[in-house]
């Protein structure tokens, strides 16, 4: 394939993710907007429990790559049937993983807000919102495990689409939940878990139905796959310990952040929502670069995943350099629309405009991840991941928080971000000249 032909497919199995993802990052807009309305106090208590949904999301993401790799490989390697032994055996231990991690959430609820150091006039409300997302994880992992399956298979559209939906239904059922029935800060969390139990019936009607290669026949005969979940867990396991490594450091950094106050609280939160906008392009390349190395590893094609691992990682740099250069002049728009409190409006555009220098590289940690997932090598990202996080973002937030505040944090973020993207890029290479030499 010529270097045109790869980045058209690049392109084209981007393109689907990236917009799924951006709107639902622009779901989160309309939610934090809607959730501003209520006042500072709102956005502090979503914010605070904030890095907790992304630690639980993160381990259900974890659950369907160490199924979804082995599914890419299956489907390289020209084996459906093998492939649709893992996905059913797969659908049943991610939704036991997702109700084992429903009945933690619920567990910790009404503790979880106090451990993080909230002050008393945002602890019942995030109690609250944690309570109804941990209800609404045996949803979400159906989404995110048909999701991924689909993907795995070269299906970008349908889940895309999907999830575009779902966050069009999420700012409907926000609105009803929010204002009509005067719920606040709780209706925010269930017009979220609502989209995603409307979402996950055509999802799983997606994958078990219609899928071509994926969907379930009656009568088929099972392949042989002893070492699926072994397998698996070998695959997720360094992931989840990179979710609890990197959403740790997150909680920390809000235990950090939360002595300075409920505004910095609030802008730290919001300013995060909006930074998502700029590197949703290389979440949707990361996946993309999954799907097609998983699938040059099945086939063998050694030398396609040498240029694609490449060709996605610095094409994704190029999209998020750009959308970065967006941030900081559009750094203003954005907390406006996010925030009627100037406070909170002009922290929040300071510490973008920090963070905005730091897109490229990160972009090169989020594709670079990707490619190392698709070819199944998951522990040492993640080593790198806790080398990045607890060696250099956490000691110099703590430093610089008391010295600049808020945006002493971001700095530190910013500075984290270059160098992890800096060793994730010369892991590729070195990977890369490995595969050289075997050759």
């Amino acid at each position: 394939m010529s270097f045109s032909h790869l980045i058209a497919m690049t392109v084209r199995l981007s393109i689907p993710t990236v917009l799924a993802q951006i709107s639902f990052i622009l779901m989160e807009y309309v939610d934090a907007s809607m959730v501003g309305k209520l006042g500072a106090n709102a956005s502090a208590a979503i914010g605070l429990v904030s890095s907790s949904t992304w630690l639980f999301g993160g381990l259900i993401s974890a659950a369907t790559v160490g199924f979804s790799v082995q599914v890419s490989h299956r489907i390289g390697a020209d084996d459906a049937a093998s492939a649709r032994t893992v996905m059913r055996r797969g659908l049943f231990a991610t939704l036991v993983f997702s109700a084992l991690l429903m009945a933690v959430g619920v567990a910790i609820h009404r503790r979880l807000p106090v451990w993080l150091g909230g002050e008393s006039g945002v602890l019942q409300d995030a109690s609250r919102y944690f309570l109804v997302f941990a209800l609404s994880l045996p949803f979400n992992q159906l989404n995110n495990f048909a999701a991924g399956m689909l993907q795995s298979s070269g299906n970008m559209k349908t889940p895309g689409f999907l999830e575009t939906l779902m966050c069009l239904l999420n700012v409907g059922f926000n609105y009803l939940f929010i204002y009509r029935l005067g719920l606040g800060v709780t209706g925010a969390a269930l017009g979220t878990a609502t989209a995603e139990l409307v979402t996950a019936v055509p999802m799983a009607v997606a994958l078990l139905v219609r899928s071509p290669l994926l969907h379930l026949r009656r009568g088929e005969k099972r392949s042989q796959e002893e070492n699926t979940l072994k397998r698996a867990v070998k695959i997720a396991l360094p992931v989840a310990a990179e979710q609890v490594i990197m959403c740790s450091a997150y909680i920390m950094s809000t235990r950090i952040v939360a002595p300075l106050g409920s505004v910095a609280v609030a802008a730290h939160s919001l300013a995060i929502t909006a930074e998502s906008l700029c590197y949703m392009p290389g979440y949707g390349i990361g996946t993309a670069a999954t799907t097609v190395i998983g699938q040059s590893i099945g086939a063998k094609r050694f030398d396609l995943k040498r240029r694609l691992a490449y060709i996605t990682t610095f094409f994704g740099m190029a999209m998020m350099a750009v959308s970065g250069a967006a941030m900081y002049g559009l750094a203003p728009v954005m907390m406006r629309l996010l925030t009627p409190v100037p406070e909170i409006a002009a922290l929040g555009v300071a510490v973008l405009r920090i963070e905005a220098f730091a897109e490229p590289m990160y972009a090169a940690s989020i594709v670079a991840s990707g490619v190392f997932r698709g070819a199944g090598d998951t522990f040492i990202p993640s080593c790198m991941n806790l080398l990045s996080m607890w060696g250099v973002r956490i000691p110099l937030s703590a430093f610089l928080a008391g010295r600049y505040g808020l945006q002493g944090v971001w700095i530190a973020m910013c500075a984290e971000l270059c160098f992890r993207g800096t060793i994730f890029l010369i892991r590729l290479i070195v990977k890369n000249r490995k595969i050289d030499n075997e050759e």
